[in-house]
């Protein structure tokens, strides 16, 4: 593990954390990453919404929300993770080091969002927002053009292969008058939907329809 401190630079107090971030569910203990995994995602979430916040002071909600889909993306975590060496730290049962599972995506994936969220719990939002800050920032400033809307990206791949095109329910809006959260629900026919929460309707079902294009693209 003390490699993966020196790439990352930061050294964990509690080394127990760090190494829960790294135990996968293969080896079948009664703990592993994924609650973890869950604290990373939400501190992820909103350590780059605000960065695209700050760096992007044009943009528009459905801008901003189609430029945090992209980075929050498996396919970036992944980059990301690859790039400090988290698979070599990674913890896995026999058979799925056999089947490559330190090299997995979706393991790198998970393992990355739980290392944010052992970041937080060690050493605080400070220890966090700056590793995010370090790795992300500069894939943030990369596009100065946002990604492709997520809901015409989602309704090409559904006409690509034939499918109607994608259908947005809203679910429910919550909180008060001033202030409301809506939930909605991205569906494509003969796939499980994806839900996300959002200040305007529009947002939200870019997001949702960044979840479920995720899903579909990289299962």
């Amino acid at each position: 593990m003390q490699p993966l401190e020196q790439r990352i630079g930061y050294r964990f107090r509690d080394g127990g954390l760090l190494k829960l971030a790294l135990t996968h569910p293969s080896l079948g203990r009664q703990q592993s990453n994924q609650r973890l995994e869950f604290l990373g995602d939400a501190v992820l979430g909103m350590a780059v919404a605000r960065m695209l916040y700050e760096i992007y002071p044009n943009d528009q909600e459905g801008e901003l929300a189609s430029r945090r889909a992209a980075l929050v993306s498996g396919g970036t975590l992944a980059e990301v993770a690859r790039g400090i060496g988290l698979g070599e730290a990674l913890h896995v049962g026999a058979s799925e080091a056999q089947s490559g599972g330190r090299g997995n995506a979706s393991n790198l994936e998970d393992a990355l969002e739980a290392l944010i969220g052992a970041l937080y719990l060690d050493g605080g939002v400070e220890a966090a927002q700056a590793f995010i800050a370090q790795h992300w920032t500069p894939l943030a400033r990369k596009a100065q053009i946002p990604p492709k809307d997520a809901k015409t990206a989602l309704q090409e791949w559904a006409q690509g292969r034939g499918l109607p095109l994608p259908a947005y329910t809203l679910v429910e809006t919550t909180g008060p008058a001033h202030a409301p959260e809506f939930t909605v629900e991205a569906a494509v026919q003969g796939f499980p939907p994806a839900r996300a929460k959002a200040a305007s309707k529009r947002a939200a079902e870019q997001l949702a329809a960044g979840e479920l294009l995720e899903r579909l693209q990289h299962g």
